[in-house]
């Protein structure tokens, strides 16, 4: 498996965090196959909706939380639904003890 710079396009090793061809940084990846659908602790703005979404299923952050503003705004309250009801179901990630 092996990895693209954002800027140039090089593919890179998984483990790389600097491209070789511009010297860009290469950002950590966030998505991890076989990851459950949880609601993670850090990095949540509301209820940990969008990034347990995102983080599930390798999708962009970012772009996941506009769709979701947008939605609330124009679905006439259907997205809000739907976000009430996975913040109801998706469970929260267990907090590891040390």
């Amino acid at each position: 498996m092996a990895i693209f710079c954002q800027r140039c396009g090089t593919e890179l090793p998984v483990s790389a965090r600097f491209c070789s061809n511009c010297g860009a940084v290469v950002p950590a990846a966030t998505y991890t196959p076989g990851r459950p659908l949880v609601r993670p602790i850090v990095g949540r703005q509301i209820a940990g909706v969008c990034i347990g979404l995102a983080q599930a299923y390798g999708w962009d952050l970012a772009l996941v939380r506009i769709f979701t503003v947008l939605g609330l705004i124009f679905s006439g309250g259907l997205v809000a639904v739907a976000y009430l009801a996975c913040w109801i179901g998706i469970p929260q990630e267990p907090i590891a003890l040390p």
